[in-house]
């Protein structure tokens, strides 16, 4: 295969698709995503079939335990991918939204409304429910897309694109909207990210080391989905029993995960009735704690923290856990090691909680709640193409909306610059 020439053609048909993708209108669009999530359902069988495939080779190859699990398709999560599509369905059309219109003082009308961004490289690695995300999030948003999924997925990326094809073409889906590069060779990464002529931006989604070499080598823009060194603040003023809940959730839920929680601070006020039974319960979920010294001194038997795990976004059964004497401290704590994704604060004090929510610089800050709630389907966007810790042109979780941008229509009548 000449790798160069697949995906420049791809990329040229997705540029071709992406002029009638535009022109969708919104009821066609629910269309074809509501025909594309009874098709996902249908197709349950053989994409989990497909997925044991992935699965299989991914723990003969030694694949960690937290991200075969991210790899894993059941019943419950076609049905979520499913519900997902048809949530994004009824979301409101973003295309066209006059996001403000005035009359300037020449007396030209001006109107600034979104339109799509036009080709959307996504390059992702593990989940293949992101394979439909993407897909029903650039249909939604006007947009054509390119699916680069990781050799992980490989068979479950393809048997899921397939479905959604067979599925929207027949309701009206142009040739070439959605774009499958089926090859695992690091090269179709290479080339696709140097086709700014022809594909607007590329959004990375996967380990640290694959975002930063895309975002090294891009000449397209690059919207990244970040790193998430998230933190949970116990405060003084705590629930306890809530904050056990938020915490557990938080790091056990699906640990292998962005939006996991990776260190856990206490305020030393509480440390004593707070440790001791919290390690027990990560103990028995099979969470291994890495602790300060005064943590140890609380429970003997954490192991002892090193630099290195206050920076390490585990993605795994692993937590750090670090006493700190004031808020103050906690966010010093937080603004030196977290990576700008989701941080939290449990506490029954507002003024704690103000102070916490207005001085961490993150995409997404949470009181009394679970950093595991950043995301496109517990914001109510029916799903996310990705979290972004940067500040341009979005931040934190994108839906459809995100995946646009804007541009002027001007009226006048025979107006001139003088």
């Amino acid at each position: 295969m000449d790798i160069k020439h697949d995906i420049v053609s791809k990329a040229q048909d997705a540029k071709n698709a992406s002029r009638e993708t535009a022109s969708l209108s919104p009821s066609r669009k629910k269309e074809i995503l509501m025909a594309m999530a009874v098709a996902v359902e249908k197709a349950r069988d053989k994409i989990i079939f497909e997925n044991s495939v992935d699965v299989e080779a991914a723990k003969e190859s030694g694949l960690g335990q937290a991200l075969v699990e991210r790899l894993t398709l059941d019943g419950q999560r076609i049905a979520a991918m499913a519900s997902a599509i048809r949530e994004i369905a009824a979301l409101p059309d973003p295309v066209g939204d006059v996001v403000s219109e005035w009359i300037a003082p020449s007396g030209i009308k001006i109107k600034k409304v979104r339109v799509p961004l036009g080709v959307v490289g996504m390059i992702y690695e593990s989940r293949p429910n992101v394979t439909a995300d993407a897909s029903a999030l650039c249909i939604k948003s006007g947009n054509a897309v390119i699916l680069r999924g990781g050799t992980e997925a490989i068979n479950s990326n393809h048997a899921i694109v397939r479905t959604l094809l067979a599925a929207g073409h027949e309701a009206g889906l142009p040739d070439g909207a959605i774009q499958f590069v089926e090859t695992a060779d690091r090269a179709a990464i290479i080339e696709l990210i140097k086709l700014d002529k022809l594909v607007d931006l590329i959004i990375p989604r996967g380990s640290e080391a694959m975002i930063r070499f895309v975002r090294e080598h891009a000449i397209v823009p690059v919207l990244a989905h970040g790193k998430g060194l998230c933190h949970t603040y116990i405060d003084k003023s705590a629930d306890l029993a809530m904050a056990r809940k938020i915490v557990f959730n938080a790091k056990c839920q699906r640990p292998g995960v962005c939006n996991a929680m990776e260190t856990l601070l206490v305020h030393k006020a509480v440390a004593k009735d707070f440790l001791p039974d919290m390690c027990a319960v990560y103990s028995s979920a099979g969470v291994e704690v890495r602790g300060c010294a005064v943590t140890a001194s609380i429970v003997p038997d954490v192991i002892k923290a090193s630099d290195e795990d206050w920076s390490t976004e585990y993605l795994d059964m692993k937590v750090s856990v670090k006493v700190v004497t004031s808020i103050e401290e906690a966010l010093g704590h937080i603004n030196i090691y977290g990576s700008g994704h989701s941080e939290a604060i449990v506490t029954d004090d507002e003024v704690a909680a103000k102070k916490f929510m207005e001085e961490v610089d993150a995409a997404a800050v949470f009181h009394n709640a679970s950093t595991r709630l950043h995301d496109g389907g517990s914001f109510g966007l029916g799903a996310e193409i990705g979290i972004s810790t940067q500040k341009l042109h979005a931040r934190g979780t994108m839906g459809a909306r995100e995946l646009t941008t804007t541009k002027f229509l001007v009226y006048g009548g025979g107006h001139i610059r003088e």
